[in-house]
């Protein structure tokens, strides 16, 4: 009985993290109930009415489409592009010893620690100087520098658990460096891939700072739903697109929660 009871939260500390909890995720449970309004120019509460008619508006309005279609290309090459340097990055580090290893490591995440606005107006310097017009690629380049830091950061984690009497004993068998990394390493590091992939798909998806000075004069799913907001036409069609990208998001970050939380167990750990 003691037992039980000293591994009970106190009620003040339930209560505090329900509060937490509500103050997070109210807001989101508002953006599912207005999408169903009958409202189209105000947010009334409660709603005169519930309708499901703003799903079908949404689907016939071509410039939903057009944002949709780019954020998806975009975060798709983005989280390519990530996975492919992100990893190499991780092996660099986490597999040799150098000169400056620690400040390479310090900068390869650093796009991600500094706020948004200032890597954007970094990005869009960059640019103006190189001369380069804004495009679909300027918007990638831009996202892809955060996502190689989301990456990285699983990669690395993993990487600094491998044994390294792994990779000897492979080699000593006969395997090559190719061999080596698709048999012996691949198979140890490909969930924190495979999750790191999933975050940065997702923040690129519903990335608006860093957008806003790389994308010129189009419009990902993000920014037409800030440009709805401030000149609307049609609010509840707004919500439904929020509620669309919610649940685009939040699907990666949970298969990236369960493929993650038994990283620890990897082949040769310990040994």
């Amino acid at each position: 009985m003691r037992s039980e009871k000293s591994n009970s939260a106190p009620l003040g500390l339930k209560i505090a993290a329900a509060a937490g909890l509500a103050f997070m995720h109210l807001p989101i449970l508002l953006i599912f109930l207005y999408a169903f309004t009958t409202e189209e120019k105000s947010y009334q509460f409660p709603p005169p009415g519930l309708t499901t008619q703003w799903f079908a508006v949404a689907w016939n309005r071509p410039d939903v489409w057009a944002a949709l279609t780019l954020s998806v290309k975009v975060a798709s090459i983005a989280t390519a592009a990530a996975l492919v340097l992100g990893t190499l990055c991780a092996a660099a580090v986490s597999q040799t010893r150098f000169f400056g290893r620690e400040a390479v490591s310090l900068l390869v995440i650093l796009p991600i620690a500094l706020p948004g606005i200032i890597t954007g107006i970094a990005l869009r310097s960059a640019f103006s100087i190189a001369d380069i017009p804004f495009s679909f690629w300027t918007i990638m380049l831009g996202h892809a520098t955060f996502c190689i830091v989301v990456v990285y950061n699983n990669a690395v984690a993993r990487f600094r658990r491998i044994s390294g009497s792994l990779i000897e004993a492979s080699m000593d068998l006969g395997a090559d460096g190719f061999q080596t990394f698709r048999y012996v390493i691949l198979p140890n590091i490909a969930t924190a891939l495979l999750a790191g992939g999933m975050l940065a798909f997702a923040l690129s998806f519903d990335e608006v700072i860093v957008t806003t000075f790389t994308a010129g004069q189009q419009s990902t799913l993000p920014i037409w739903m800030l440009e709805e907001l401030i000149r609307p036409r049609q609010r509840p069609v707004t919500n439904v697109v929020a509620m669309v990208v919610v649940i685009v998001t939040f699907l990666p970050i949970l298969g990236a929660y369960y493929l993650t939380r038994d990283g620890d167990q990897i082949a040769g750990a310990g040994k």
